[in-house]
């Protein structure tokens, strides 16, 4: 029950509530002031922990988020439908992540602390035991190339499937799992002392259902 002080919400914003993506978008382009903001609503925490990942930093990644939200919402006329909204927003939010990388050799953050206090402000709850692991693949992570970084992120951390990374990413196949195999060799002797590879593959998939479903 709503308290005295709450206002009920109107008819039309319970009905964008329910609205399918496109349908969101759709709206958005005929002129509705409300409907892109649903879409923000919806996808805001996911967009935000990819750039977390790609870039390591969380003022970077807030900022890339800010940059993709604003350019999705200008170029929502170029949206096709050939792939879902959220495949959409992702490759805008992965592009706007690796143009700030090579424009500014975005670096890791000192204090890795920062990157854990801004993670639990994600929508992606640790298992006991599990957020040392974590913190050490994203630390490794932040060593790789741009490209092979924000295909690992995509594939082994989002639990994409190759072909979905490449829409993303907007390039063959090949050259993704190019990139995952190139990356994963950089990473096996940094991680080497996690013997346990389904450990460590636990939580990579664990973050990547929590990310898609949340």
């Amino acid at each position: 029950m709503n308290s005295p002080s709450e206002t009920p919400p109107t008819a039309d914003q319970t009905a964008r509530a329910t609205m399918p993506d496109a349908e969101l978008l759709t709206r958005h382009t005929s002129g509705d002031p409300h409907a892109f903001s649903e879409i923000v609503k919806r996808h805001r925490d996911r967009m935000w922990a990819v750039a977390l990942r790609t870039l390591g930093d969380p003022d970077e990644a807030a900022d890339a988020v800010q940059d993709a939200f604003v350019s999705a919402y200008r170029k929502a006329e170029s949206f096709r439908g050939e792939a879902a909204v959220t495949t959409w927003l992702h490759r805008i939010v992965v592009n706007a992540c690796l143009d700030r990388m090579r424009r500014k050799s975005v670096r890791p953050v000192a204090d890795d602390e920062l990157i854990e206090a801004a993670e639990r402000e994600t929508p992606m709850p640790d298992q006991t035991g599990e957020r040392e692991v974590s913190m050490e693949v994203s630390a490794a992570l932040k060593l790789l190339p741009t490209d092979q970084r924000a295909a690992l992120v995509l594939v082994d951390m989002m639990g994409y499937s190759v072909e979905d990374a490449a829409h993303v990413l907007q390039v063959p196949s090949g050259t993704v799992k190019s990139r995952c195999a190139r990356g994963r060799a950089k990473l096996a002797p940094i991680l080497s002392h996690l013997r346990n590879r389904s450990d460590l593959s636990r939580v990579s998939s664990a973050k990547g259902a929590e990310l898609r479903d949340g």
